[in-house]
């Protein structure tokens, strides 16, 4: 037997978000709050145009390097 076993199926709980009593399988908003959010914070989906990749350039080179013979 597992630590887990003795856990209920349902908890029962007020909702954090609005106080209600609330009994699902997992502590949180409750279906009524979790859309209000869903619709509050729903995200638009925008284009954004990729930029080419340049690679950065780290060292600059000194005088020797730089040196004819």
């Amino acid at each position: 037997m597992g630590a887990t076993d003795d856990l209920p199926d349902v908890l029962r709980f007020d909702c954090p978000r609005c106080q209600r009593e609330v009994e699902t399988a997992y502590y949180g908003p409750c279906e009524t709050c979790l859309g209000e959010l869903r619709v509050r914070y729903q995200a638009e989906r925008t284009e954004v145009a990729a930029t080419a990749y340049e690679p950065k350039m780290n060292v600059t080179p000194n005088a020797v390097a730089l040196k004819d013979d």
